[in-house]
């Protein structure tokens, strides 16, 4: 496959769940992404903690939360807090394209991470930072995570029951979307610099990127003080029906988003006399009414198990089970779609993991295991001229 990112390269001071997970796009899509992770020290593991997330491990200090995060990437210890560290990232970055951390706020300026720091050495190269808060605010220094940025963005507050406490989302989606999002970035401003010969700093954070995905919500309220309110079934705020309902032994989502689907749907399940109920007429009458349109489909969809209405709906309105953790996985629509794929990996010789959501000329693109720690020390350290006999100082020392 001819991968569109061949032929750049990538450093990364990452760790944790937003950087690596926005990185590993670029790796999948043909990028040699370093990963640059603290050494070990005497009884002090080193790595992306990530490495050490239980509670599933290859080996010790290697998990398999880290390789949901890192696939196809190259490993390079090297500490940054000491001078001769930080003398061989400027080295490697002056033949590299971008450097990405994910430190908060106040370190890559500290570390020479920025753009400032960078650009006489390599004036194209692109500098991204993801943070909780950014870099140039009050909450510069202050650490964050993701279930933060939900609470505090109003995430949990349109999410869960209406008599219910306030809900976050199953996943640490918003560092999924923020390094979806600085991804994204990085890439403008490599074209960009290709271009132009000059690199930038491109800078995402957490909250911003929260506060950001609150979307049309947000901007009812800003616009008109409308407060959305939590719905029952999970329901859309203001088109029904479009919530879960309960089938003979589960649960499944319809979406009758379209007066169109509305139409097939209650013909479909043999309730066409809905058409003509003044309470369901419009799709103003059918939310005014929702909690006893609710009723009326729950008697319906009650009557056969969900994978019956499943068939009978499917390709003619929006309709999913809803399933668990173990059925969504097992799924046969992934399986055949190509979304699972295997990875060789020292200690699992069939290592199964999530193929990307990205397709070039119709293919998956290819996935090799997160590598070990340090895996390409000798590698990557040789290509910026260094040799054996440094390379085995350096590890002496405790700086890779």
């Amino acid at each position: 496959m001819r991968l569109p990112l061949t032929g750049y390269r990538v450093l990364s001071a990452e760790q944790y769940g937003a950087g690596p997970y926005g990185t590993m796009f670029l790796a999948q899509m043909g990028a040699e992404v370093i990963k640059i992770e603290p050494p070990n020290k005497p009884g002090q593991p080193g790595g992306d903690t990530a490495r050490a997330v239980g509670p599933h491990f290859l080996r010790e200090n290697e998990s398999l939360y880290f390789q949901s995060f890192n696939l196809n990437k190259k490993s390079l210890t090297l500490d940054l807090q000491s001078e001769r560290g930080r003398e061989i990232l400027r080295t490697l970055a002056a033949g590299s394209h971008a450097m990405v951390n994910n430190l908060r706020g106040d370190l890559p300026a500290r570390l020479g991470l920025d753009y400032a720091a960078l650009a006489d050495i390599n004036p194209a190269i692109v500098c991204a930072h993801l943070s909780a808060y950014g870099r140039d605010n009050i909450r510069a220094k202050w650490p964050g995570y993701d279930y933060l940025m939900q609470a505090e963005a109003g995430f949990l507050s349109l999410t869960g029951e209406p008599d219910g406490p306030p809900v976050r989302f199953g996943l640490s989606i918003v560092d999924f979307m923020t390094g979806t999002q600085m991804a994204v970035g990085l890439l403008a401003a490599m074209l960009d610099a290709q271009r132009s010969g000059l690199g930038r700093d491109v800078d995402v954070d957490l909250m911003s990127v929260a506060a950001h995905q609150m979307s049309y919500p947000a901007v009812w309220y800003l616009n008109e003080g409308d407060v959305t309110p939590r719905a029952p079934r999970s329901a859309h705020p203001s088109v029904t029906p479009s919530q879960m309902f309960r089938s003979a032994d589960g649960w499944m989502f319809v979406m009758a988003q379209l007066p169109k689907f509305w139409s097939i749907l209650i013909d479909a399940i043999g309730r066409s006399d809905l058409k003509d109920d003044p309470r369901f007429r419009t799709p103003a009458d059918r939310l005014a009414n929702r909690d006893t349109l609710t009723q009326v489909l729950d008697a319906v969809f009650g009557t056969h198990p969900t994978q019956h209405w499943i068939d009978l709906l499917a390709g003619k309105v929006p309709v999913a089970p809803v399933h668990d953790l173990a059925s969504a996985m097992d799924n046969p629509y992934l399986q055949q779609t190509g979304m699972m794929q295997t990875v060789q990996h020292p200690d699992r010789k069939e290592l199964r993991v999530l193929a990307s959501p990205i397709r070039i000329d119709g293919e998956r693109l290819p996935a090799r295991a997160g590598p070990l720690l340090g895996a390409d020390n000798d590698e990557v350290l040789a290509s910026i001229g260094l040799s054996g006999g440094e390379i085995e100082a350096l590890k002496r020392d405790g700086i890779v």
